[in-house]
């Protein structure tokens, strides 16, 4: 009698394992590090798109308005809504003729978008 059994040796299936575990590996870290920097690219946005509603203040009012991520959507003209976790306060000192903000978003890598109009604008978010 001849036996025609069809099937993966149990070697093979251990190989394939073996390839897939060390692929997850190399991926999961990969695309963790991939979602942070999207978060700071949100926070990175946000900075930039409320420095334009700033700006778009200023030429109606020629004062800068102090806002964060609370009240800058009902005070600053465009901005409707901030992305969702990042923490954003302007600062307007004295005169009212500048500004500076910072942008940081909860689940990001941690880092500090900065604006400064009178350095020209973002002077730093690495």
């Amino acid at each position: 009698m001849k036996k025609n059994e069809m099937g993966f040796t149990l070697i093979e299936l251990l190989v394939v394992i073996a390839i897939i575990g060390i692929l997850a590996a190399i991926a999961i870290p990969q695309f963790a590090e991939y979602r942070e920097r999207g978060f700071d690219a949100r926070a990175r946005s946000d900075i930039r798109n409320v420095a334009t509603a700033e700006e778009a203040y200023f030429v109606d009012n020629e004062i800068y308005k102090a806002c964060d991520q609370d009240d800058c959507g009902t005070l600053l003209p465009g901005i409707s809504q901030l992305s969702n976790g990042v923490t954003l306060a302007i600062v307007v000192p004295g005169t009212g003729t500048s500004f500076t903000g910072t942008a940081t978003h909860t689940n990001g890598s941690g880092v500090t978008c900065n604006w400064d109009s009178e350095a020209g604008g973002l002077t730093n978010c690495e």
